[in-house]
């Protein structure tokens, strides 16, 4: 019994110093400028922080949050046609989609929707 108990903490000593050495050696060592700066969402981090932001990429990001959180709001709808009868939940989901609708066609009326280079 003591001898398996020896033998399983050489084992276990062995494959810690095994983990360690192999950790060590398998390491690369190659840094240059570029692998040890930040990446901030396309930006060069090496420029001037003052830049100018492109109003594109707010407005899609905002659009996005505004549809995501439509969405998440059409989901009830899912739950609640059990429990209502077909006309309210067909005008309530008509409403809603119109709003969807009316709000896209805003948006693109807008120009929000096209992309300038």
């Amino acid at each position: 019994m003591k001898i398996l108990f020896f033998l399983a903490t050489m084992i276990m000593i062995i494959m810690i110093i095994l983990i360690i050495v192999l950790n060590i050696i398998s390491k690369k060592t190659f840094s240059d400028r570029e692998k040890s700066s930040p990446f901030e969402c396309g930006f060069d981090p090496k420029s001037s922080a003052r830049l100018p932001f492109s109003l594109q990429f707010f407005l899609i990001a905002i659009i996005f949050l505004i549809f995501d959180v439509e969405i998440t709001l059409l989901l009830p709808l899912i739950i609640t046609m059990k429990t209502t009868n077909l006309l309210s939940y067909s005008a309530l989901t008509s409403f809603f989609l119109i709003i969807l609708i009316i709000g896209i066609i805003h948006e693109w009326n807008q120009g929000a929707l096209e992309w300038t280079c």
